[in-house]
C-alpha cells in the first residue's frame, strides 16, 4: 500500500477570518480541529515547522484508558479509579486533581470517538507505573503516534479543514478582554492578520529549548533531548504574553531508555519492557524495577557507574513490540544466536548475563521478583535470537506549562480565564504531576483535545455568534 502523504494548503488560500485558529499540528491540534469541524465550526490548523505531526509523531506505546469495551474483549477489569489512583501516585501526588478527575473519566469516551472515525485500537499493553493493561494500541502493534497523526490527516482532508504549514504564530490579538486574533509571519516573511474569536494552542512542550530548561532546570541542560526541534516552547510565550499563568515549569521528566549512540536520540518505548524486556548494567546485572516510574528507573540508571544501560529481550518480546523491528533497521539492535555470544558483544560478563536471564526466567515463572516488577512478566527470555538495545537517559516530557482548567479554558495568575483562549496538550501544565506515566500523553492529547474543541464552540455560542 503506498505511504499517504497529506499536502498542507497553499498560504495564498490563507483567508482574514476563521472561527477558532488552532497554534501546532501535532496530535491535540488535528483533534481538535476535527472536533470543532464535526460541530459547524470552521477552524484553521496553523503549523511553524515544515512536518505536521510535532512530536506526537515520535509517541510509540500506546494511549491509557480504563473501563473500555477493548479492555473486557481482553479479560482485564479496569476502574476509572484505579487510572486515577495510578497516575495520582505515579505523578508524586503533586498532580491537578480536577484535570485528573476529567482525564481518567473521559479517556474511555476517547477510544468509542476514535472508533467511530475507523481508528481501531484494540490491543493492550502496560507501561510503568501502571497496576493494570490500559495501554491501548493498534493490533498491528504500529507505533501510535504516526498511526494516530496518519489518521486524523485523512480525516482532516477528507472535511476539507485548512492546515497550513512554515507559517509562525507571533503574537495573539486581543480586543478589550476578549481574544480577537492571530497574526502570522509566513515562510517568506509575509505578516498575515487572522480574525478568530478563539485560539486553542497546541504548541508542544519545550524539550529542545535548552535555554528554556536551562531557567528553570539547570541540572538537565546537559541531557539530549527526544524531542523534534519544533518544541521550543513557542505556545508558552504567546500565552503569557496575553496575560496567562505558567505552572510546575520545573516539572521536566528524563525518560530512562534512549538510544543515543547516533546522531539522533530515539526514544526506546516502555511497552517494550511491558511485554518482557529487562535492564541490565556493563555488568550484566539486573538493577531496576523497569517497570517502576520514569523518574526511579532513570536515577537507578544514573547510580551505575557508567550511566547507561542495555535492554535485553528475545523474539518473542518482538512478537509483541514491533518497534522493535524499526529500531532494528536503524542500526539500534545488537544481536546474538546465544546469550554468551550476546554478552560479549555488549562487553557484559557471559555467566553473569547467564545467570541474570536465568533469574528472570524463574521470577516470570513463579511470579515473585526480587526487584519488586509484578507487571510485564508474562514471557521467559528462552527464544533465541536474543538482543540488546543500549540506552541511556533524556529529556523527554514537560510536564508544566499553560495553566488551564479542565474545559481548557487558559487562567492568569488570578485564576481567572482569558476569554476566547484555550490550551490542550504537552503545551498546558498540571496533569502529570511531577511525572508521567507513559501513554498518558496520547490519551491527554485526544482526551483535552476534543475538550477543546467542544469548548470553543459552547464559547462561540455564548457569544451569539452562531444561532
Amino acid at each position: 500500500m503506498a505511504k499517504y502523504i497529506f499536502h498542507p494548503n497553499d498560504i495564498k488560500e490563507l483567508k482574514e477570518h476563521y472561527d477558532v485558529a488552532i497554534v501546532g499540528s501535532g496530535a491535540t491540534g488535528l483533534i481538535s480541529a476535527i472536533q470543532a469541524a464535526e460541530l459547524g465550526l470552521k477552524p484553521v490548523v496553523l503549523e511553524k515547522m515544515d512536518k505536521l505531526g510535532g512530536n506526537s509523531t515520535r509517541a510509540s506505546s500506546g494511549m491509557n484508558a480504563a473501563e473500555t469495551s477493548v479492555q473486557l474483549q481482553h479479560h482485564v477489569v479496569d476502574s476509572f479509579q484505579d487510572f486515577y489512583n495510578d497516575t495520582y501516585i505515579g505523578g508524586g501526588k503533586q498532580n491537578n486533581v480536577d484535570l485528573l478527575k476529567y482525564f481518567t473519566e473521559h479517556a474511555a469516551l476517547t477510544v468509542d470517538w476514535l472508533a467511530q472515525h475507523d481508528i481501531k485500537l484494540d490491543d493492550l499493553t502496560i507501561t510503568g507505573a501502571m497496576n493494570t493493561k490500559r495501554t491501548h494500541r493498534p493490533s498491528s502493534q504500529a507505533p501510535i503516534g504516526a498511526y494516530l497523526v496518519t489518521s486524523f490527516l485523512q480525516i482532516i482532508e477528507k472535511m476539507g479543514i485548512e492546515v497550513y504549514n512554515n507559517v509562525d504564530v507571533t503574537k495573539i490579538d486581543k480586543n478589550g478582554s476578549d481574544i480577537s486574533g492571530v497574526e502570522v509571519k509566513d515562510a517568506d516573511g509575509n505578516a498575515h492578520s487572522i480574525n478568530a474569536s478563539a485560539v486553542i494552542l497546541a504548541t508542544g512542550g519545550f524539550g529542545a529549548n535548552k535555554q528554556l530548561i536551562g531557567q528553570y532546570r539547570d541540572d538537565l541542560t546537559h541531557y539530549r533531548t527526544t524531542n523534534q526541534e519544533g518544541a521550543t516552547g513557542d505556545g508558552l510565550k504567546l500565552a503569557t504574553d496575553v496575560g496567562a499563568a505558567l505552572v510546575d515549569m520545573d516539572k521536566i521528566q528524563v525518560h530512562p531508555t534512549v538510544q543515543q549512540d547516533n546522531d539522533h536520540a530515539f526514544l526506546i518505548g516502555e511497552a517494550i519492557r511491558g511485554e518482557g524486556a529487562i535492564l541490565v548494567n556493563t555488568k550484566g546485572e539486573r538493577f531496576v524495577n523497569e517497570l517502576d516510574t520514569r523518574q526511579k528507573v532513570t536515577d537507578a540508571i544514573n547510580q551505575q557507574d557508567t550511566k547507561h544501560a542495555y535492554l535485553i529481550l528475545d523474539e518473542e518480546v518482538v512478537n509483541h513490540a514491533q518497534a522493535v523491528k524499526f529500531y532494528d533497521s536503524m542500526g539500534m539492535v545488537i544481536h546474538g544466536d546465544t546469550i554468551e555470544e550476546l554478552a560479549g558483544k555488549i562487553g557484559a560478563d557471559e555467566k553473569t548475563l547467564a545467570d541474570t536471564i536465568a533469574k528472570w526466567n524463574q521470577a516470570v515463572e513463579s511470579g515473585k521478583d526480587g526487584l519488586g516488577r509484578t507487571t510485564g512478566m508474562s514471557r521467559q527470555l528462552t527464544h533465541p535470537d536474543y538482543m540488546a538495545i543500549h540506552i541511556a537517559p533524556a529529556v523527554h516530557y514537560t510536564m508544566g506549562g499553560i495553566k488551564i482548567n479542565h474545559f481548557t479554558q487558559v487562567l492568569d495568575d488570578n485564576d481567572d480565564v482569558i476569554n476566547g483562549l484555550f490550551a490542550a496538550g504537552e503545551t498546558s501544565g498540571g496533569l502529570h504531576g511531577n511525572n508521567r506515566i507513559g501513554g498518558n500523553s496520547i490519551a491527554e492529547t485526544v482526551v483535552f483535545g476534543r475538550q477543546a474543541g467542544q469548548q470553543v464552540f459552547k464559547y462561540l455560542n455564548k457569544k451569539d455568534r452562531y444561532k
